[in-house]
């Protein structure tokens, strides 16, 4: 028998540490593993069974013949502890303090669903889960090719989170590959739990509301933007990624767009970039409309105007805010309840507190209308921190109208629109293909074009290879079946 060396000191008060003595006739050696993150079938089934029935050999020969497909050899102590921490088996020798590490890590976690915020009528069911080689091997049967890179870094002084980087070697412009792993591997924070603190620290510019990376948990999303020329991040324990560089364009593009004849999806596309301005600025012109620019109205609706708020003692802009903040606390009641009670507050306390306000002369019916469409409107945003964006967006664009009217709307305006301008996504420009103006890149924005006219990627990504498929074979293959 020998004794257990000083560096397992550290992991002997925890319960699930356990060590096992081995002796056979060559050599004598330690196994060391927590059994908490152990898979016991792997360990006990090709590990100890292998080695209690190859008695003879060496430790040089028992590394190169134990059937693990992930094994390696280290005397680095602080490698040898943050291996086993992962779920690595440790075989010490006892002579020296070479050891064999041997991945034997459990995996659990829940199994592959539905998306719960992309939902889509037509096309895949599959979303990314918490376990990341799970959402790998999602990605890898989607993208059967040998250009698909995985890059792995290990992020933060206390997690040690794994972060994945995904790309397509052969069509993302190097930049963009660079800039995220450069970003990633400078990240200094002790704890690393999901993509959206990731995010967070890698965008440009972290002080904006903009989201300048694109969350989804699809993964057939994940590959179209792959194949596009965007970058992928993935975290162990998240159940979402974030793609990059990113457009403005692409939070108001849903991907179920793509599965939709050309023309129905470009409507409904348009559709859903007049329902975010009109959610953004409805509220606005009410109160700059009724405020300073009363004479605009059409003398059919002043009389049913001045009727609504005849009796409501606030001016517009107080009616407004009242409505608004109510409408914000539904929805942040509604999102935190359990899903049925949280369905059931959103419906009767929309109702019963629209009902309340009007009955009590806290507002008029004309504003609960508009208020009740523009928070509908802003459903339509198919991006869910984007959506958050909208709804703070509101706010400012309200409080300029009451200052100087449809001027201070204009004024708001302007300051969002030059905001936007010095926004840049992993160093693109945020309004491209809009600003700086690419014709090219116009093609699949505002509208959903056919497929036949998508033969070649964004001109903005600056890709490798610029050409998806060959325009002509395609048109000539249509022609012979016709």
């Amino acid at each position: 028998m020998f004794k257990i060396p000083e560096m397992w000191d550290e992991f002997r008060e925890s319960s699930d540490f356990v060590y096992l003595r081995q002796s056979n006739h060559a050599d004598r050696y330690l196994i060391c593993f927590l059994k908490s993150i152990t898979d016991i079938n792997i360990l006990n089934e090709q590990i100890l069974e292998f080695i209690s029935i190859n008695t003879g050999l060496l430790f040089d020969e028992l590394f190169e013949e134990l059937p693990i497909a992930e094994k390696e050899r280290s005397s680095d102590r602080d490698e040898i502890r943050n291996k086993l921490l992962l779920g690595y088996v440790a075989i010490q020798q006892a002579s020296s303090a070479q050891t064999i590490l041997l991945n034997a890590c459990l995996s659990k976690g829940r199994t592959v669903s539905k998306p719960e915020i992309e939902f889509n009528v037509e096309g895949s069911k599959e979303a990314l889960v918490e376990s990341l080689d799970t959402n790998l091997n999602l990605i890898r049967k989607r993208l059967p090719v040998a250009s698909l890179r995985i890059k792995e870094l290990h992020v933060g002084e206390v997690s040690k989170s794994r972060v994945v980087v995904c790309y397509l070697e052969d069509i993302t412009n190097e930049q963009y590959i660079q800039t995220c792993l450069q970003r990633i591997g400078d990240i200094q924070f002790d704890t690393v739990t999901d993509i959206t603190i990731i995010q967070q620290i890698i965008e440009d510019n972290s002080n904006s509301i903009f989201p300048q990376m694109l969350g989804t948990e699809r993964t057939d999303r994940i590959v179209w933007g792959l194949t596009l020329g965007q970058v992928c991040i993935l975290v162990d324990g998240s159940p979402n990624a974030i793609l990059g560089p990113v457009t403005l364009e692409h939070f108001f593009t849903s991907y179920e767009d793509y599965f939709l004849p050309w023309i129905i999806g470009s409507i409904i596309r348009m559709i859903r970039i007049t329902s975010v301005l009109f959610s953004i600025l409805a509220s606005a012109v009410y109160v700059a409309v009724l405020t300073y620019h009363g004479h605009g109205i059409s003398n059919a609706f002043l009389p049913t105007i001045i009727a609504s708020r005849i009796n409501v003692p606030f001016p517009p802009v107080v009616e407004v805010l009242i409505m608004e903040l109510a409408i914000e606390l539904l929805r942040e009641a509604g999102a935190r309840l359990p899903s049925k009670i949280g369905q059931t507050i959103g419906i009767v306390g929309g109702i019963v507190l629209g009902t309340a306000a009007v009955q009590a002369a806290l507002t008029s019916n004309f504003l609960l209308i508009i208020v009740a469409l523009a928070a509908m409107a802003s459903f339509t945003t198919p991006v869910f921190r984007m959506s958050n964006t909208i709804r703070i967006l509101r706010f400012p664009f309200i409080l300029f109208a009451q200052m100087w009217g449809l001027l201070g709307i204009f004024l708001c305006s302007v300051i969002v629109v030059t905001h936007l301008l010095r926004l840049t996504s992993l160093g693109m420009p945020y309004l491209v293909p809009f600003y700086p103006l690419r014709s090219k890149g116009l093609t699949d924005t505002m509208i959903r074009p056919p497929y036949s006219k998508l033969h070649q990627r964004p001109q903005f990504y600056r890709t490798k290879n610029a050409v998806r498929f060959d325009q002509r074979k395609a048109n000539l293959k249509k022609d012979i079946d016709e």
